[in-house]
């Protein structure tokens, strides 16, 4: 079995070398590819990317899920692997996948860690071991077989926002769900223009909202009205 690490980006140019070389260097012989898919960067993401050694392909659509479902549409590895472009896994990922793996998970992620030492974010990171609907989000990467993505029908390309959420509620309804005890290191740099409270309040609305059926364009315009993020 093999690993596809797939890689949504948007303007990412100041972290997507350093992650791809991160990967290759940690994937052993396990890894079978990266492929990094863009949503239509103004500045040199895909031509960093490629460069570092990972395959680039331009979604025909921007947004998260469409991006996700295009990267894995030309994946070949057995197992799909979604990073975002500012957070590292363990450097152990493609052992602890393959072991979660063979033990019968057919979807899993890490726990949280943050590039950080604004204390709040402990709190953030403590929570992130438990099994809470709040923690089923792309921070914490997550793995899923190739089987199980294709069955399911891959993510909700009409998201534009929870899409992450949305996914692993749906399939882990009937597979099981891995939660490494290790963390995946996630950077903090929306807590450098909002503060920790802002972030809190933006992620409880929107998970309200969410839950109780609000539309895709209020639930974006609220979460943009309250972050000042990229």
């Amino acid at each position: 079995m093999s690993i596809s690490v797939i890689i949504p980006t948007f303007n990412e140019a100041p972290n997507i070398s350093f992650l791809i070389k991160y990967l290759i260097r940690s994937g052993d012989d396990l890894l079978k590819e990266i492929i990094v898919c863009d949503g239509g960067s103004i500045d040199e993401t895909l031509a960093l990317a490629i460069s570092a050694g990972a395959c680039g392909v331009i979604s025909d659509e921007k947004g998260r899920a469409s991006q996700m479902n295009y990267g894995a549409s030309s994946a070949t590895g057995e197992i799909f692997y979604f990073v975002h472009a500012d957070t590292l896994p363990p450097q152990s990922y493609a052992r602890d996948i393959m072991t979660a793996v063979s033990e019968g998970y057919d979807l899993g992620r890490y726990r949280s860690a943050y590039h950080s030492n604004n204390r709040l974010l402990k709190i953030n990171a403590f929570l992130s071991r438990f099994d809470t609907f709040q923690g089923m989000g792309g921070d914490q990467t997550l793995f899923v077989t190739r089987e199980l993505f294709q069955e399911s029908g891959g993510f909700d390309s009409s998201l534009k926002i929870m899409e992450e959420f949305e996914f692993c509620s749906r399939v882990r309804k009937s597979n099981r769900y891995k939660i490494f005890t290790k963390p995946a290191l996630i950077s903090a740099r929306k807590y450098e223009t909002n503060s920790w409270m802002t972030n809190q309040l933006a992620k409880y609305k929107i998970v309200r909202m969410y839950k109780a059926g609000a539309s895709q364009e209020s639930m974006v315009k609220a979460y943009n009205e309250m972050l000042n993020y990229r």
